[in-house]
């Protein structure tokens, strides 16, 4: 596709995940973007692939006391908590802003401490018009099984995410932990109890310490890392599950460039996300959607689609 006038190749970056049509597949993660009203002055909202609310749960949730954010060498580790303003109040206070934005595409990201949490909180949003898919965040802990994680237990997952493709009058993505053995396994597992899609990596346990207070510099003393640090383990795991599975993966970890992105799609992502990189460039999403055209013309790529899985071995 040629621009006219200047000779120009103008690539079509549009890619189709479960069903949904995205202008190109740069998506702002939950949790760096609020609730994308926030970021409507700053970013052209319009301009992006999609973006993921804030994550939501049945009941508002004040999140973690501070500190609760730490700048790493090569990354951030975050505890908020999960505060938010509950399913209700998304639903009737920033739904309906959301849809006057029109031609945006946006994911209600979904958490519980039990499946009867995620299944009402599902529940109050298919209430809402405007919601194009729901992203399932089982890096929570599952409080009837002892704490360990939705995402790490085989049995959890499976159970939730089954509950939840009942429950769902929308597509279903299932945002997978990497704290996990295999990747691979509970990606089948995502799919087989009836994702739609599967978007990874979560952040990676850790933890830092105040060597001269002795003290931990996150109040909830381990927290989830997040940024560039991340990104060569989350792209070998997009590789894994996108091998395991026949459903789309979004890819994230680490993004801030053009480059980062083309990297995932190798990986076999058909989108990504973008996360940490908004907390030091707000208009991050919105730069890496032109540097990808950009990079698309220099390399004479028609569709963007194509690279996905596009990787060589020899």
């Amino acid at each position: 596709m040629t621009s006219p006038g200047n000779g120009r190749t103008h690539s079509d970056l549009s890619v189709s995940l479960a069903g949904i049509q995205l202008k190109n597949p740069v998506i702002a993660a939950s949790g760096t973007f609020g609730y994308g009203v926030e970021f409507e002055d700053v970013v052209h909202l319009n301009k992006l692939g999609g973006l993921v609310v804030k994550g939501l749960s049945k009941e508002p949730m004040a999140g973690n006391p501070p500190p609760r954010l730490y700048e790493t060498a090569a990354g951030m580790l975050n505890a908020i908590g999960l505060q938010n303003i509950g399913a209700a109040a998304f639903v009737q206070d920033k739904l309906p802003k959301l849809r006057e934005l029109r031609n945006i595409v946006v994911i209600a990201n979904v958490f519980g401490y039990t499946r009867e949490d995620y299944e009402r909180t599902i529940q109050i949003l298919n209430e809402g018009e405007g919601i194009a898919a729901y992203e399932l965040n089982v890096s929570c802990p599952n409080t009837s099984q002892g704490g360990i994680q939705f995402g790490c237990d085989p049995r959890a997952l499976d159970e939730v995410v089954a509950m939840a493709r009942r429950h769902s009058q929308r597509p279903l993505i299932v945002k997978l932990s990497p704290n996990v053995t295999s990747i691979a396994q509970m990606a089948r597992i995502a799919e087989e109890a009836g994702a739609d899609a599967i978007s990874l990596v979560n952040t990676f346990l850790a933890m830092a310490i105040d060597t001269e207070s002795r003290k931990p510099r996150i109040s909830n003393v381990t927290a989830g890392l997040s940024g560039p640090a991340i990104k060569p383990i989350a792209v070998r795991m997009v590789y894994d599950a996108s091998k395991a599975v026949r459903i789309p993966v979004i890819g994230m970890g680490g993004i801030s460039t053009a480059g980062d992105v083309i990297e995932f799609l190798l990986a076999g992502a058909t989108a990504v996300q973008v996360g940490t990189a908004s907390y030091w460039d707000p208009c991050a999403t919105e730069k890496i959607v032109d540097e990808l055209q950009e990079w698309c013309a220099q390399h004479k790529i028609e569709r963007i689609a194509s690279l996905s899985g596009g990787m060589l071995l020899d």
